[in-house]
């Protein structure tokens, strides 16, 4: 699982997911990826689950790059609890991600089997995803 070693405060506020994105946009390594359509949040396991989808689709050919990293901790009150007395203990790790970001690269198999990793990656997100193709 990826997660930061350590951060500078234990608990972070929710925040805003940006709808437009300022960097992260054009393919920078591969010749496919897959590309955000809507802001949201995507959590470590998420990321973990959709690499684990395009990597056995590939069969361990080809590379693979996740541009997108889990850095903002998650808190969550246990079960059963009365409100107040303060904020949760951190549970997991998310990401934010904004409209049109890359999330994954891909590169070195043919088109058609990139397209149907992105479609497996791509069910593993709560958010839409488009395939693209890097043009010369």
């Amino acid at each position: 699982m990826l997660y930061p070693k350590r951060t500078k405060f234990r608990k972070y506020q929710k925040g805003r997911c940006k709808s437009g994105a300022v960097e992260g946009t054009p393919l920078a390594f591969g010749k496919y990826g897959i590309k955000s359509c809507e802001a949201g949040r995507i959590s470590y396991q998420t990321i973990e689950a959709a690499r684990r989808a395009i990597s056995r689709k590939f069969r361990r050919s080809g590379q693979i790059w996740v541009r997108v990293f889990a850095d903002i901790p998650i808190t969550s009150k246990p079960t059963e609890v009365r409100m107040g007395k303060g904020k949760g203990n951190p549970t997991g790790w998310i990401t934010r991600i904004s409209e049109g970001q890359i999330l994954f690269e891909m590169d070195g198999v043919t088109l058609s089997n990139a397209q149907q990793a992105a479609a497996l990656a791509s069910q593993k997100f709560n958010l839409s995803t488009k395939f693209v193709q890097w043009y010369a």
